[in-house]
């Protein structure tokens, strides 16, 4: 079982909108048993508050399902529960590093398609339709590198 954490400011927009993009993407390929994958913020503002509404809107639009979220903070105990703790940005990867003390088994999205750059946060850029396309983009060379990782 690989075991995902897909990590960002609030826990209302990116990452569980990468939460569900990467589930749906698991289940497509019948790889959904495989698979363990949640999704926390680094602060504390959105804690229990669902989903941003642009989050939502963007899953219906691509027909990714989703399920009653709740947002979480990031944890230090979280560390033994996760091989991946996937970042949205380099504020996010500092505050993990933070946390736990380490860099092992944290990465950025977008390292994942070889582009390094942050994906921004919509709540403050508003522009949802970029951040859903850089996120299905990061969750695809995502599964690709566990993929080869595992062969």
């Amino acid at each position: 079982m690989i075991r995902i954490c897909f990590v960002c400011l609030g826990n209302i927009c990116r990452s569980p909108m990468a939460l569900y993009v990467f589930k749906d993407l698991v289940k497509k390929e019948g790889l959904e048993n495989d698979f363990f994958i949640e999704s926390r913020g680094t602060c504390d503002d959105e804690i229990g508050n669902d989903m941003h509404p642009a989050t939502k809107s963007m899953l219906d639009k691509h027909n990714i399902p989703y399920g009653e979220h709740h947002a979480t903070r990031l944890l230090k105990s979280d560390y033994e529960k996760f091989d991946y703790f996937i970042g949205m940005d380099d504020y996010n990867v500092l505050s993990m590093e933070k946390l736990f003390g380490t860099n092992k088994k944290i990465y950025k999205l977008l390292d994942f398609t070889k582009n390094n750059k942050d994906i921004n946060d919509p709540w403050y850029t508003h522009n949802f339709i970029i951040t859903y396309d850089e996120i299905e983009k990061g969750c695809q060379s995502l599964l690709e590198f566990i993929r080869c990782k595992d062969k």
